[in-house]
């Protein structure tokens, strides 16, 4: 990967965070986060308008507080949503939140911490078929590319799901992002997963289809990265690979 690349990403989240900080667009920590913008609601009530919504019956997040309003819409719809544990840390990496079968009222089994607590978890092979994605953003740009806040997690979520089969070229990628999250392009490498629809209060941008992952580039990664992800510790112990 080039250190260039990572050079330019690193900047242009540092651009980003302190647009955002000088315009008290976000609640809470700016820098080092995924921005949980003001208008969160707004944006998630938008991309609830939208046919691929609409149709979507299995839905999968981020665990970001600015994506909070998406998992209640879905969670509220009915739909069942897969919100990933934090930095995959978890033998099994995905929450499954079932709206029939959930303690909680929407709203609250929504939230990262009490979903956490109230929801199972499972790994890729008890998972449903993935209709539509949720990712956070730090920035989007209209083309759909898309920078998180450096760690990849994102993107390893995308992989694995493609891996096993449960997302491809059908499959609907959103992000939810502030006004001033927008940005004229991105860099991007190779594992990067770009958007199909980016979503601000006001504004529904469709992107143009891109390729995607086809499942984990192993050498992407290094061997700390992976040995910090179970999931990835055990397929690279099925698989016969070595770090």
């Amino acid at each position: 990967m080039s250190n260039n690349i990572e050079a330019d990403k690193s900047a242009l989240r540092e651009r980003v965070w302190s647009a955002l900080d000088a315009a008290g667009a976000v609640r809470g920590p700016v820098r080092n986060s995924i921005p949980d913008f003001h208008g969160s609601h707004e944006a998630a009530e938008l991309l609830a308008q939208l046919p691929a919504w609409r149709t979507a019956s299995v839905v999968k997040s981020v665990p970001d507080t600015a994506q909070e309003p998406v998992r209640a819409i879905a969670l509220r719809e009915g739909r069942l949503v897969y919100m990933a544990v934090p930095r995959l840390a978890l033998p099994h990496p995905f929450f499954v939140l079932d709206p029939a079968e959930l303690p909680s009222p929407a709203e609250a089994a929504a939230n990262r911490r009490t979903a956490a607590a109230i929801a199972p978890t499972t790994d890729v092979g008890g998972m449903r078929p993935v209709d539509l994605i949720v990712l956070g953003s730090v920035a989007a740009d209209r083309s759909g590319a898309r920078i998180g806040k450096g760690a990849g997690y994102s993107d390893l979520e995308y992989a694995l799901l493609a891996e096993a089969g449960l997302v491809g070229p059908g499959t609907v990628i959103a992000t939810t992002v502030h006004q001033l999250q927008l940005v004229d392009s991105i860099p991007t490498s190779e594992h990067d997963v770009y958007v199909d629809l980016v979503v601000t209060p006001t504004e529904i941008i469709t992107c143009p289809p891109r390729p995607r992952p086809s499942g984990i580039l192993w050498n992407h990664l290094t061997e700390a990265k992976i040995a910090s992800i179970p999931a990835l510790v055990d397929r690279q112990l099925r698989q016969g690979r070595t770090a």
